[in-house]
């Protein structure tokens, strides 16, 4: 998985959108883009073709049928409890994206709002956000996920606030650091001589100018909280049987990795496809929302 991505606040940012033809026609030449957003669609697709079909029951047990090789009736075969492996990876999205959504959703809401916060205020209001954006860090999702689970237990809520938590500092420092690089610019300065107050700017020329970027951040931590959502399934502090989930796959896989290596493959394979096309999504975004790039082609 490539490294997140960082986002310099020095970078000239665009004050006017791109025509929607002209964007769409770039992004239709963008390889990166392309990609990223069919592979991206393909996930989403799966999650939402398992709320109204599966091949099999996710949660029906067969033991008689376990471990089948791949056929007619089983595409990709079956579980050692029996269970369709198609029906499992398609129901195993829902749960991805769904705990991705919300995680992101948590991160974001919090993020944004603490950095424009810091940004707009400064002074106390601004090291008091920072620092409590440093004492988050310290907490990464594994743990929190672990102190969570000691006191209300696992499950998929217990992942979903630990993933949030640790969303709301990464994008609480690139919101506060866009949007300081803002706040000097000239056509905010001629806001605030005409009388205009630090909210009103904030909401009318801070965040639309910092949108782009935050929306190139989303798709990266949104690949990161699947990774993570992934990793504490199998840890089993996330989602918990009978739903299924990638992360579980794997957890249920790992002692029959020299007889059924392919249990493992699958569930392993759908987490790089969805973390790989979120990741080249967000490239290709990076690159048709920077300004500089949209007038070089």
């Amino acid at each position: 998985m490539s490294a997140p991505l960082t986002t310099s606040v020095d970078a000239p940012i665009a004050t006017r959108p791109l025509p929607a033809r002209t964007f769409w026609a770039r992004a239709l030449r963008h390889r990166s883009f392309v990609l990223g957003g069919a592979l991206s669609l393909l996930v989403l697709a799966s999650a939402l073709l398992s709320l109204v079909w599966t091949p099999w029951s996710p949660y029906e047990i067969d033991i008689a049928s376990k471990l089948r090789p791949p056929s007619a009736a089983h595409w990709l075969g079956t579980d050692s409890f029996g269970r369709d492996i198609v029906s499992l990876l398609l129901a195993g999205a829902r749960s991805t994206i769904l705990v991705g959504i919300i995680a992101v959703s948590i991160g974001l809401t919090f993020g944004v709002c603490l950095g424009l916060i810091a940004s707009a205020k400064r002074g106390w209001t601004e090291e008091i956000i920072m620092r409590f954006s440093d004492f988050t860090f310290a907490f990464p999702a594994v743990l929190s996920a672990i102190m969570l689970a000691a006191v209300v237990g696992p499950g998929m809520v217990t992942s979903i606030i630990a993933i949030g938590i640790f969303q709301i500092p990464t994008l609480t420092r690139l919101t506060r650091g866009s949007a300081n690089a803002i706040w000097a610019r000239e056509f905010v300065l001629a806001a605030r001589a005409s009388g205009k107050g630090k909210f009103r700017i904030t909401i009318e020329h801070v965040l639309p100018n910092i949108l782009s970027i935050l929306i190139v951040q989303v798709t990266i931590q949104f690949a990161l909280a699947i990774l993570a959502e992934a990793a504490l399934s199998y840890l089993g502090l996330g989602t918990q049987p009978p739903q299924p989930s990638w992360g579980r796959m794997l957890n249920d896989a790992q002692t029959l990795l020299f007889r059924s290596p392919m249990l493992a493959v699958y569930p392993g394979a759908a987490i790089a496809i969805a973390v790989l096309g979120l990741n080249l999504l967000g490239d290709g975004l990076r690159d048709l929302l920077d300004p500089r790039l949209a007038r070089e082609r």
